[in-house]
């Protein structure tokens, strides 16, 4: 396929607005663009301004489009540290059904002058792109951002489990109750109805990961017949040359790192929508103290609804007296946003405590970095019980049975110790460095993530070149 041919089909990417979920299509947005083929971006005029100064590198792609779309103003919530899911952005969320019409607009107008338009869409935007179904030369493809694992034991339950499994794993399973909350169900449900509309699914994961579970999910018992699986992540970058920088521009977490020893670093991040309790602040700091391991700890506020708002709300998080203090030159704390894969691809980190959303799990796995599971909600239960008891590659901070106690200093102390100063620690980081070897390799030319892209690129482009010379 030449890039002429290519051209003559256009990709639509409709993200959800969460900042994880944007951030995949906007590094799936990059990839697609490799090969040629524009890129129309679409998500309301707020989230876009917010990711795009999150990811500056996205601004000089002639091949993706910005656009973005209003919605009406909403109310914005304080976050609620009582609730582990993030309810304060339900507002936010309930903003994208909007962005329906304004959507099939574009779409329609892009399928006038292209050959085909493949709308890739998260699918929690089901509902905001089900009028595509009408426009001839358009079809949908329903991007899962949530693993494989996730999306099998929910799918294989949902099937009436039509085949066996392994016993022991399923026993041990994360229970599913209490990871969101009844308006968000409510929203989920909306979406279900038109996730059926697409004619494939992609996955941000890999086989070099969840090949086992991905052979599963492509089993007819659960996709059907027609149905096309492809698993074409990870979607994030995996080379990252994070010692490059020029030093007056590189962030002051990459400056700090450059100065530790090799793989020293517990890197400490809850991702954009978690808030923390002053009492679970508290025990995190102290347990984080007694660890005698270096960290750096994102310490910010979760985004709010708002996000043309957000940002100053960092002055919120409050550290114990004179901890900045005891921990200074072992410990770095940022209050504003942080680098994140440039900081897991730096040799000096060596580990990641985080809630385990699947975004910021690929990073890790990405990178080779083991992790310490600290789950909230959703999904997130499910991914941390990947890590550590299928992949092997965590170790447990927060068990999510126990998830309404307070994580204590001393369970904090212990993981850390144990992920960062035990050999215990040293057999995971080898484990997880030996399966970020694999996913580097699934991405160069024969890798099985190289062919699965190859795979989907094919696809969304097959007979563009037969129609343009029958119209010749």
């Amino acid at each position: 396929m030449t890039g002429s041919d290519q051209t003559r089909v256009v990709v639509v990417m409709v993200p959800f607005v969460a900042h994880g979920h944007l951030n995949q299509l906007l590094h799936l947005s990059g990839f697609i663009s490799t090969y040629d083929i524009p890129v129309h971006f679409v998500s309301t005029a707020a989230h876009l301004r917010q990711a795009r100064a999150r990811h500056h590198s996205f601004s000089d792609n002639n091949h993706i489009h910005f656009h973005e779309f209003p919605t009406p103003p909403f109310t914005t919530p304080p976050p609620n540290s009582s609730i582990p899911f993030p309810s304060h952005l339900q507002s936010s969320f309930d903003s994208t059904l909007h962005l329906r019409c304004p959507v099939a607009d574009l779409i329609l107008s892009l399928s006038q002058t292209a050959t085909r338009v493949a709308v890739i869409h998260d699918s929690l935007m089901s509902y905001v792109v089900q009028d595509v179904k009408s426009i001839p030369n358009a079809e949908t493809y329903n991007f899962r951002p949530l693993s494989v694992f996730y999306t099998f034991w929910d799918f294989w339950e949902k099937a009436g489990r039509p085949f066996p499994v392994d016993r022991n794993l399923l026993n041990r399973l994360p229970s599913q109750s209490e990871t969101t909350t009844p308006e968000f169900k409510k929203f989920t449900k909306l979406q279900q109805a038109h996730m059926n509309l697409a004619v494939g699914e992609l996955f941000d994961s890999s086989r070099a990961i969840e090949g086992e579970f991905i052979e599963y999910l492509e089993r007819e018992e659960i996709s059907g017949k027609k149905k096309k699986i492809w698993a074409i992540g990870p979607v994030n970058p995996v080379q990252i040359p994070s010692d490059v920088t020029p030093l007056e521009t590189r962030h002051r977490c990459l400056q700090w790192l450059d100065n530790q020893p090799v793989n020293s670093v517990i890197y400490v991040s809850f991702g954009t929508t978690t808030t923390f309790s002053d009492d679970q602040i508290r025990e995190l700091a102290i347990g984080l103290e007694r660890s005698e391991q270096r960290f750096i700890w994102v310490v910010r506020a979760a985004d709010m609804a708002d996000v043309g708002n957000s940002g100053g709300g960092d002055t919120m998080v409050r550290l114990p007296d004179g901890f900045e203090e005891r921990v200074n030159g072992r410990g770095l704390i940022e209050r504003r946003w942080a680098p994140q894969l440039e900081i897991l691809g730096h040799f000096a980190t060596g580990g990641f405590m985080s809630h385990c959303g699947w975004n910021s799990s690929m990073e890790s796995i990405s990178m080779g970095v083991p992790m310490a599971t600290w789950p909230m909600h959703s999904d997130q239960p499910r991914n941390a019980f990947l890590i550590t008891d299928v992949l092997g590659i965590g170790v447990v901070v927060k068990d999510w049975e126990r998830r309404k106690e307070l994580v204590t200093a001393v369970a904090v102390e212990e993981a850390v110790k144990r992920l960062m100063g035990s050999e215990e620690g040293e057999e995971m980081r080898r484990r997880a460095t030996r399966l970020g070897d694999n996913v580097k390799r699934s991405v160069t030319e024969g890798g099985v993530r190289r062919l699965e892209m190859d795979s989907f690129i094919s696809h969304i482009t097959r007979h563009t070149q037969t129609l343009h010379i029958s119209a010749e």
